[in-house]
């Protein structure tokens, strides 16, 4: 006999009683009706988020082509064993994956329905998924059943044939918090699953799920909600509550929601139970507005925002403090004002980027009225040096001690630079003003040193004269350069204009052991008339050789076919003989290459050493770099690159008979060809 005491019965009051909507009892009959002394209060609130969850593939919002693929696989009779949904949170994973183990399971009102795209929502089956008390559809937390015992227990349950339903169907939310051996484990069962068996996965974090299980899943991307549908679906649902919410405040909300559904529906909800009491002269709900969901959310007016950019953007750091005092007065975070002041530069960048943009309904009237101002007054420069800075100001609120102080500096620092110009047009002014344009030429006070071992270094043009012999020994030295900026931040030589023929010429006794070129009635191709031209032509030849002719070779007298060389102790052993057999066979020429004790030039690598050093000493001493360091003492001189220069950073060889001339000079690189006519043939200097 069992006895009941007046403590049990009490309990057995406090138990939930089943609601008419959850179907058929534990013995088919309808569930009894709650009685009468349970008063309507105390059935519990349920969240927006789970009241209007969607029950069918119709309801879901922003998933066309996840809607549309499904919709096709069950009416062709192609439904994959396994799914993998993935997308951020609240964009419907769980969602549809219920709906997917509704359309698998329903059976029509008639109870002789199959699979469907449109579950019916009234057979036992529909209600029994929609109550989550369907024996054959088993939903599992990944993030707390992370072990292989966890997917053993799954595993085993495929062996059985479903009791109530058609297909078995699990439901396996947050999948990449598995670990590696669960993975494993499921892959077998995964890959050849029974036929009454369905997987369906839900992840957020796709990159961490191994792609042995993707490659056995049909995977569906649920992409963010477009804020347009979102504000729609939050109206449509405020309206079926009662409650009246003005565009702008649902802007908000979808906004805030960033794509998210079900944030959109909690922040609704929030602001529905903030305005629920606040009713009018006539006793009629006052309609929500947007100011009563940014202090909601604690956000700037949108409006204030816009103001606090312009007076950011015209130097009023009076008007942009006393914009920021009032929106911390009102208890917004300064902080996340100055991320609104962030997403709305790049909003007016995209409106400049895409003036279509200005006409369609993506953006709010004032944000497209008010951004698309701003996007014609302002430049694409200012607007990426503000974005550079307040996308560095915001790390710096997170590390600072008082958020508030850290803002405001950073305003106080956008309305310093508010006056400076870009960096573009402070080089046009300053080459301008301060200076000539930028391809002025470099004063000839700073031309090149002499080489090590007595080779010449010559500055017209733009290098060391030398790698192809003696030849180069007359060639006067100017140490003029003109200087172009470019894009990676250094200087390049554009060209190289003459002022002084005298300045730094070498002495012509230098030149007077050069060689007469020979002429040969039959060249062999390929004739390699320069030292340059031989290690250049050995680099495609011989690597190993090539290396240790540019860094360890010094080249003592050129006169083809015989080469005189000096190898440095650390070159390669039998450097001269590797050499002249290459050239012997790819030349079918008798070259003649001999070791030297003497000096001889520098080697091919030093010379562009010091080409370099040359051309840096220049561009500083460049009136427009000057000019710049003046301005910004900070600042650093980057690469100073001469795209005239060769592989081995060296001007590039003339011609034999143009060597020999006294007066040779490297015309600029944006230089026009002229005629022959036109040059000056007496010029004798």
């Amino acid at each position: 006999m069992i006895v009941s005491s007046d403590q049990d019965r009490a309990d057995a009051d406090d138990l939930p009683v089943p609601s008419p909507d959850d179907g058929p009892g534990l013995f088919g009959d309808a569930p009894a009706a709650p009685s009468a002394s349970i008063a309507p209060a105390s059935v519990p609130y349920r969240v927006l988020a789970r009241k209007y969850r969607p029950t069918t593939l119709d309801d879901l919002i922003g998933q066309d082509s996840t809607v549309r693929i499904l919709r096709n696989a069950f009416a062709l009779g192609r439904v994959a064993h396994a799914f993998m949904l993935t997308g951020v949170r609240g964009v419907g994973k769980t969602t549809t994956a219920r709906i997917i183990a509704r359309a698998l399971n329903c059976v029509g009102p008639d109870g002789t329905g199959g699979p469907t795209a449109d579950p019916c929502g009234v057979c036992a089956n529909c209600v029994a998924i929609l109550a989550d008390r369907h024996p054959d559809v088993l939903e599992m937390d990944a993030a707390s059943r992370t072990g292989v015992d966890d997917v053993r227990e799954i595993i085993e349950a495929t062996r059985f044939r479903p009791m109530q339903g058609r297909m078995k169907v699990f439901i396996i939310d947050e999948v990449h918090m598995l670990s590696r051996n669960a993975f494993n484990a499921l892959l077998k069962t995964l890959e050849e699953p029974p036929a009454q068996v369905t997987f369906v996965f839900a992840t957020t974090e796709l990159r961490k799920v191994p792609v042995t299980v993707l490659s056995r899943c049909q995977r569906f991307d649920l992409r963010r909600v477009p804020q347009t549908d979102l504000a729609a679906h939050f109206g449509r649902i405020a309206q079926a509550e009662g409650a009246l919410c003005a565009p702008d405040a649902l802007a908000l909300i979808a906004r805030a929601a960033d794509g998210s559904v079900r944030d959109g529906l909690s922040l609704l909800d929030q602001a529905i139970a903030q305005g629920a009491h606040t009713r009018d002269a006539d006793g009629a709900p006052v309609r929500i507005e947007a100011d009563l969901v940014s202090d909601m959310l604690g956000l700037a007016d949108r409006g204030r925002v816009f103001d606090l950019l312009e007076a950011v953007l015209v130097g009023q750091p009076d008007r942009a403090l006393a914009i920021t005092d009032e929106a911390h007065a009102r208890g917004a975070d300064l902080g996340v004002m100055l991320g609104d002041v962030l997403e709305l530069v790049h909003t007016v960048s995209r409106l400049k980027a895409l003036p279509a943009l200005r006409h369609s309904r993506e953006l709010p009237e004032a944000e497209r009225e008010r951004g698309g101002a701003l996007a014609d007054r302002l430049s694409v420069p200012v607007l990426g040096r503000t974005w550079q800075m307040l996308l560095k100001g915001l790390s710096e609120i997170e590390m600072a001690p008082d958020r508030r102080e850290a803002a405001e500096m950073i305003l106080i620092r956008l309305c310093y630079v508010a006056d400076l110009p870009p960096p573009g047009e402070l080089v046009r002014r300053l080459a301008g003003k301060d200076g000539p344009a930028p391809d002025a030429t470099v004063p000839a006070a700073y031309g090149a040193p002499a080489a090590a071992g007595g080779s010449p270094v010559t500055a017209a043009g733009t290098g060391v004269a030398g790698g192809g012999g003696h030849h180069a020994g007359g060639m006067p030295v100017t140490a003029h350069g003109g200087l172009r900026m470019v894009a990676n931040g250094g200087v390049r030589v554009a060209d190289l204009s003459p002022a002084d023929p005298q300045a730094l010429v070498v002495p012509e006794h230098e030149s007077e052991h050069e060689p007469e070129p020979e002429s040969r009635s039959e060249p062999s191709p390929p004739a390699l008339a320069t030292w340059r031209e031989v290690v250049a032509f050995v680099s495609g030849k011989d690597a190993m050789l090539h290396g240790h002719l540019r860094h360890s070779t010094h080249l003592v007298a050129f006169a083809p076919p015989r080469i005189d060389l000096r190898v440095d102790r650390a070159g390669l052993p039998g450097l001269t003989r590797r050499l002249e057999t290459l050239l012997r066979r790819e030349t079918e020429t008798i070259w003649e290459v001999r070791s030297s004790t003497e000096q001889g030039e520098p080697t091919l690598a030093e010379q562009g050493a010091e080409i370099i050093q040359f051309h840096r000493a220049a561009a500083e001493a460049h009136p427009l770099v000057r000019a710049i360091f003046a301005r910004f003492p900070d600042a650093r001189l980057g690469a100073v690159t001469d795209h005239s220069l060769d592989d081995y950073g060296l001007p590039p060889e003339e011609a034999a008979s143009a060597m020999l001339a006294p007066d040779l000079e490297f015309a600029p690189l944006d230089a026009d060809l002229v005629d022959e006519d036109d040059l000056d043939m007496n010029d004798d200097r």
